[in-house]
Order: structure tokens, then C-alpha cells, then sequence
């Protein structure tokens, strides 16, 4: 891995082990599922929007069973790891980077009853520790756009996939021909020179033989959803400062605005994007 990499990924590790980043994104956020909803209404609350998410890529992704191996990736609190493993019966295999947020998901599965059929692990989706061909189904939410190797990234999915297997993720994306300068601050929270693109993405299917199974594009989401967030942590600041200091909430506002601001100017992208390995 090369420097510029290890620092990315030493970076995010680093911000999301904080306890002001888990404090942040488990009493704001939505705590269950910490990624983009889809709102059916604008003032519908985040863990309902974000919740559907869920059920939308499960929807599009089809068959599992309790023989299904799935491996969630960049897998937060664990939230979609304990849908999939409830409602199939499935094991799943959740690799996240943050130690912090990792601690936090073993103890939501065990107060779920889940924790014989979901195993957490600390690990980066760059290097994977995990045998070949070892999944049926490979699921990601919102994840992807923190590594400075992306394609690095498809290449540990299609070494981890059976033949037939499936990849399914969501991802905040930048819209191909955009003006650098309009994603500079979002560019900056992220630490990155660039994001991925539907095309991007695409590209590294295409590379790989995989099968574009759909792409499901929902900016407004995208917008909608940072809005909310910043709507919540404005109502919220007083009670937050008991959980986080006033810098982070500072500029945690000013990156959702930072957000907000490129999704109005058309600059950024989101949606569901599903892949099949030959």
C-alpha cells in the first residue's frame, strides 16, 4: 500500500474511532444504520429513511438463504448485518475500520440476539483477511468513497466472490465532468482529491467481467438526507454537547453545509449500484 493510502486509511480510522465522531453519528445520525436514507417525505425521520435503504438493496438484491454467505463491508454499527441475519438467517461477516464503532456493534448484536450469527471484524476493505471465493453476497453502504484505492477495493470483492456472487452497495459520488473547485470542501472533509462516479464504478465492473445487474440513481437523497442530519444536529446542539465538544459539532456543521451546498449544485451522486460475478 502506498503512503498517500496508508494515510488515507490511518485518516478515516483516526476520525471515526474519536469519541465525538461515535457519539455524533450514533445519538444523530440514526445509531442503527449510519448511511444515506430515502425519504418518502422530507420530514421523515433519519432512522426511518436510513432503514429504508436497507430494505430498498434488499429488495433489488433477491434470494438469500440461511446457506448465504454475506460479508458486509465498512459495516458500521452493524445495523444491516443484523436485518440480513435476522430476517434470513444467514451468518454474516461485518469488516469495519473503527475499532470504536466495531465495540459499539458487538454489543448491539448480542443485545439483539445476534451475535452467534454475526461475526465483526476490525480490517480495512483494501486487504481483506479473508480465503477466495469465500461469499456469495458482498454488501457495502455509503463506504467506498473513504479509500484512496477504490478500484483496490473491487479487486479484493471479485477475489472474495463465488462465481455467480453478488456486490451490492450504496455511495455518495461525484457527477463525471463536474468543476473541482464546486467539491473542494467536500473533497477536503474527505481527505481525498476526488470521489467515484457511476461511470467510475462502472468502468471497474466492466474490467472485471461483472454483470451490471442495476443502477438505481437517487441524488436528491443524498441532499435530502446531509439537510436532515444538519436540521437534527442544529435542534440537537445543546443536548450533543454533552456527548461531544463544541469544536467537532462546529465542524460537523460546516461540512453537512459543505455537502448540502455541492447536492444543490448538482455536483454529487448517490444511489444503489448492483453487480454480478460471472
Amino acid at each position: 500500500m502506498n503512503t498517500q493510502a496508508n494515510a488515507v486509511v490511518d485518516t478515516t480510522r483516526d476520525s471515526y474511532d474519536s469519541s465525538d465522531a461515535d457519539n455524533f453519528y450514533f445519538h444523530i445520525w440514526g445509531g442503527e444504520d449510519i448511511h444515506v436514507g430515502i425519504y418518502e417525505t422530507p420530514d421523515e425521520p433519519i432512522r426511518d429513511a436510513s432503514h429504508r435503504t436497507v430494505l430498498r438493496m434488499l429488495a433489488s438484491l433477491g434470494p438469500i438463504t440461511p446457506q448465504t454467505a454475506v460479508l458486509d463491508i465498512g459495516s458500521g454499527y452493524c445495523g444491516s448485518s443484523r436485518v440480513i441475519a435476522r430476517q434470513f438467517g444467514c451468518q454474516v461477516t461485518a469488516l469495519n475500520l473503527s475499532s470504536t464503532q466495531n465495540v459499539r456493534a458487538r454489543e448491539l448484536n448480542a443485545k439483539h440476539g445476534l451475535a452467534d450469527r454475526i461475526e465483526v471484524i476490525d480490517g480495512s476493505f483494501e486487504d481483506m483477511p479473508f480465503e477466495a471465493a469465500s461469499f456469495d453476497v458482498i454488501w457495502c453502504q455509503d463506504s467506498i468513497l473513504h479509500s484512496a484505492r477504490r478500484q483496490t477495493v473491487f479487486n479484493e470483492v471479485d477475489r472474495l466472490l463465488k462465481s455467480g456472487g453478488r456486490f451490492i452497495f450504496t455511495d455518495p459520488m461525484q457527477i463525471d465532468g463536474v468543476d473541482p473547485k464546486v467539491l473542494e470542501p467536500v473533497l477536503a472533509r474527505i481527505h481525498l482529491p476526488s470521489m467515484g462516479s457511476v461511470t467510475t464504478y462502472q468502468g471497474y465492473a466492466e474490467t472485471l467481467g461483472w454483470k451490471t445487474l442495476a443502477i438505481d440513481s437517487m441524488p436528491e437523497q443524498l441532499t435530502q438526507h446531509y439537510g436532515n442530519v444538519l436540521a437534527e444536529l442544529e435542534s440537537r446542539s445543546q443536548e450533543l454537547a454533552s456527548h461531544c465538544s463544541a469544536d467537532y459539532i462546529t465542524r460537523m456543521k460546516a461540512g453537512l453545509n459543505h455537502w448540502v451546498t455541492a447536492g444543490k449544485n448538482k455536483a454529487l451522486d448517490w444511489g444503489i449500484l448492483y453487480f454480478q460475478k460471472p
